[in-house]
């Protein structure tokens, strides 16, 4: 049975490899038509076609990309016991290929054409094994859908002897902004209402790939990391270049920011040993419009932030200790440099007068409506209906703007550092096995290592450790978490918005089980034949066997 399995997704994985699907373009509707016509060929939905269905992402406008549903009601004894099954059909661009891009989705030739080129010694090595596929969406995560949808065929062709149902979501937009899953949760709450489905879990197969070098495991994910981008908007003095002890430079307040929490294992997220990557920054700019020798007063910069258990809240009140931190340390900085140059010259020091401060948005918001009151909520209504006719705005520029805006709107100018989310949102999934879901996710996963026969050492791991679609089975329910983060987040609810009452209710435990590979969203990503096509998808089955017995 497996063996014609394997056979199966490897023959589906190099038909959607061979399409490209590049997120944000529209590709990823003739990937996703595709997908809709494969499960229009099996048996089970041409006998139902109701259960077949395109899910358009919300707010996609030009692009009107769609992701597929399908559903799969077992016949052996009535159950409302139910698994949601997803995966994602977009990739990343290929124009890091270089002269190879119109090979990079033809797995055959773009072998050949890799051997021509300068390669890393270990890629060199997988390359000549013929061990590994290399290819765009191959590892990332094609080969995953794939074994969803060729998992759901097999089970669709002896569907009286099975008992339960699946949902199966092929979701678009996954590299971007995560339109198709954020759809998917509405359709999800809106099905299981039709049907009365009792959800249990939530199964994805995206990539598994080495921890670190020489890696050999693995992994199982029973659970998932999250992501916030703490953001600051830094106003400092400006002054003369000739005479900078008078003002008092973002940049070097920014700077500092950057120093205080990039790479900083201090601001890492733990839980049961497992530790996230450090915050890395991902953007840092001055906002001073022309050149002058006027210091720069205005800054911005914003940092992923990986999380395990800290809530929105949470990670503000941690940032702002930070970024206070940070400043006072520009400050006392400051403060000696003057001296020593006051001392220098033979002038009398004065101690300088800035003091650390630093708001989130909310704070900020507050302390303005006191000032304007309502007039406030529709001065910020009308910039947000401003900026939102330009729908290719960026959701990180909207929110600057916004920030800038109030800011702007204060009558207290002197320097500040206010603290804000930009989007997006990732939720961590931590499965601790306090539910009865989550428990019998965790035993079913137990059980099903305990059964692996397999050469491959495949060990658990808490948290699925790259940023997926799995983030949006649940959203926090501690008291203030989602709050906070609403309220820091500059028009929420207008740019940004989630599905976050759907996804509360769904608030399901998560696990990923995927192939193997290596260097995802390089040229030379690349995946591992035998394990991909011949072991995982075994695991993925008998995990869904064991959820629903």
């Amino acid at each position: 049975m497996f063996e014609a399995l394997a056979k199966k997704i490897e023959k589906l994985t190099l038909e959607l490899v061979d399409i490209q699907s590049v997120v944000g373009s529209s590709d990823e509707n003739i990937v996703s038509e595709k997908v809709y016509e494969k499960f229009t060929e099996m048996e089970y939905f041409k006998k139902h076609p109701e259960n077949l269905m395109y899910v358009m992402a919300k707010d996609d406008e030009p692009l009107n990309r769609k992701s597929v549903v399908a559903v799969l009601k077992g016949e052996k004894a009535k159950s409302d016991k139910t698994l949601v099954l997803i995966g994602h059909t977009d990739t990343v661009g290929v124009s890091d290929y270089g002269v190879n891009a119109e090979f990079a989705t033809k797995p055959d030739q773009l072998i050949e054409k890799l051997r021509n080129v300068t390669l890393p010694e270990d890629v060199r090595k997988d390359l000549e094994s013929g061990e590994y596929y290399f290819g765009r969406g191959m590892f990332d995560m094609k080969s995953g859908t794939s074994t969803l949808m060729s998992i759901v065929e097999m089970l669709s062709e002896d569907v009286e002897n099975f008992e339960g149902n699946l949902i199966m979501a092929a979701v678009c937009d996954e590299e971007g902004g995560s339109k198709g899953m954020l759809s998917v949760v509405e359709e999800l709450i809106k099905i299981q209402e039709r049907e009365g489905f009792e959800y249990l879990a939530v199964i994805d197969t995206d990539y598994s790939a080495p921890r670190f070098e020489g890696d050999n495991t693995r992994y199982i994910y029973v659970g998932t990391v999250g992501k916030l981008m703490p953001s600051f908007y830094v106003i400092g003095a400006e002054a003369h270049a000739g005479d900078p002890f008078k003002g008092i430079d973002s940049n070097h307040i920014s700077s500092a920011i950057t120093e205080e929490m990039n790479f900083n294992f201090e601001y890492c997220d733990e839980a049961e040993g497992e530790v996230t990557v450090p915050p890395i920054s991902l953007r840092q700019q001055d906002l001073k419009p022309e050149y002058s020798v006027q210091t720069n007063r205005a800054s911005y910069l914003y940092f992923n932030f990986s999380t395990h258990s800290s809530t929105p809240d949470q990670m503000m009140d941690k940032v702002v200790k930070g970024a206070e931190k940070a400043f006072q340390k520009v400050i006392d900085r400051l403060q000696e440099e003057h001296k020593k140059y006051s001392e220098s010259n033979n002038f009398p020091y004065e101690k300088l007068p800035w003091e650390a401060r630093v708001l989130t948005y909310a704070e900020l918001y507050e302390k303005v409506k006191a000032e304007m009151g309502d007039e406030l909520d529709k001065i910020m209504d009308d910039l947000s209906d401003k900026l939102l006719e330009d729908i290719n705005i960026d959701d990180r520029i909207y929110s600057l703007k916004m920030v800038e805006r109030l800011h702007e709107l204060w009558s207290d100018g002197n320097p500040v550092v206010v603290a804000y989310y930009s989007p997006p949102y990732y939720p961590h999934i931590y499965v601790k096995g306090e539910t009865d879901l989550e428990k019998k996710l965790m035993d079913t996963v137990e059980a099903v290592m305990k059964g692996n026969t397999s050469k491959y050492d495949v060990q658990v791991k808490k948290f699925y450790p790259y940023i997926s679609d799995l983030s949006y089975a649940a959203a926090p329910r501690e008291e203030g978490a989602v709050e906070s983060l609403m309220d820091n987040m500059p028009g929420y609810g207008k740019k940004y918005d989630l599905p976050l009452a759907e996804m509360q209710k769904l608030n399901l435990p998560v696990v990923n089980i995927g192939p193997f590979g290596k260097d995802a969203h390089k040229f030379t990503e690349r995946l591992e034949i035998d394990y991909s096509f011949n072991v995982a998808p075994k695991l993925v089955y008998d995990t869904i066997m064991g959820l629903l017995k």
